[in-house]
């Protein structure tokens, strides 16, 4: 009971953060909302997330400006230094290059996506398991699929060209398409080369032929158990881990000859990470 109320404590210290993060956040702030004294505070937050508190802080606003720089292409350099804290362009290219190995300019015109996943390596407590499962009939969708084949860390290198296609084709996602993932392969699993990813929108109609390499696919109808998760896509394999290592037991069902997907019911950085909302459905025999 000792080790979950710390973990919480953790948990508490992170979502604040998350909830803050364009505001000035201090050790006291920080170690009250832990109830943690101040004085121990950076240790004991290192040794449970991996990096020091403020090290954690920077890394969550990088991340978010690269995915700003990326995604959001009409969003102005300088801008993206601002909400990210930095009081200058030249401030934050420095930290940029620093932590990521290219300036701000560089990575939004080649994003290096490998390079930018070696930088970020530290596993915070993060996003929330809701253990309601519930067992539903899926419907029968067609599916536009963009086959992301190669490394896990390439995989938003596919997503650019995906919603490239999407804003070509007016399909743009939650609006007017819905947003799926097919996960075919576990990326701590499979060789690198070998991962295997379907990016998937829906229509309601077959479509042609075209330059991206999107093709057509079905999510078959049937049982399937859903969960939601709460929180950064990062920590998505926890829910999924869920339903393989307990659910699946617990309640004498087998998965069917179908692969394990997602639907993205919002997007970062559109919101803040820990208020991203996915459904896992796992097909059922």
């Amino acid at each position: 009971m000792k080790n979950k109320r710390y973990e919480q404590s953790i948990q508490r210290v992170c979502n604040y953060i998350y909830e803050h993060l364009d505001e000035t956040l201090t050790v006291e702030q920080l170690s009250d909302v832990a109830h943690f004294s101040k004085y121990h505070f950076h240790r004991q937050f290192s040794n449970s997330v991996g990096v020091n508190v403020f090290k954690f802080i920077q890394l969550l606003r990088l991340k978010r400006a690269s995915y700003q720089l990326v995604f959001h292409q009409d969003t102005r350099i300088t801008d993206i230094a601002l909400s990210a804290g930095y009081d200058s362009h030249e401030s934050f290219s420095r930290a940029f290059k620093r932590s990521f190995g290219l300036s701000p300019t560089e990575f939004r015109r080649t994003p290096m996506w490998s390079d930018w996943h070696t930088n970020y390596q530290f596993k915070p407590t993060r996003g929330q398991i809701t253990m309601e499962a519930e067992i539903i009939a899926f419907p029968e969708l067609k599916i536009a699929v963009f086959e992301h084949r190669g490394p896990h860390e390439k995989l938003n290198e596919s997503v650019s060209q995906f919603i490239a296609w999407r804003k070509e084709t007016g399909l743009s996602p939650v609006t007017h398409s819905r947003s799926f993932g097919l996960a075919y392969d576990d990326p701590s699993v499979v060789e690198p080369e070998k991962f295997r990813f379907d990016l998937c929108g829906e229509v309601r109609e077959e479509i042609p032929a075209n330059s991206y390499g999107i093709v057509n696919k079905t999510i078959p109808g049937g049982r399937c158990v859903k969960i939601r998760h709460y929180g950064s896509h990062d920590d998505m394999d926890e829910t999924v881990y869920y339903l393989y290592r307990n659910w699946l037991a617990e309640n004498n069902e087998t998965p069917r000859d179908f692969p394990c997907f997602f639907e993205y019911l919002n997007f970062f950085p559109e919101v803040p990470e820990h208020e991203l909302i996915t459904d896992v459905y796992l097909p059922l025999n």
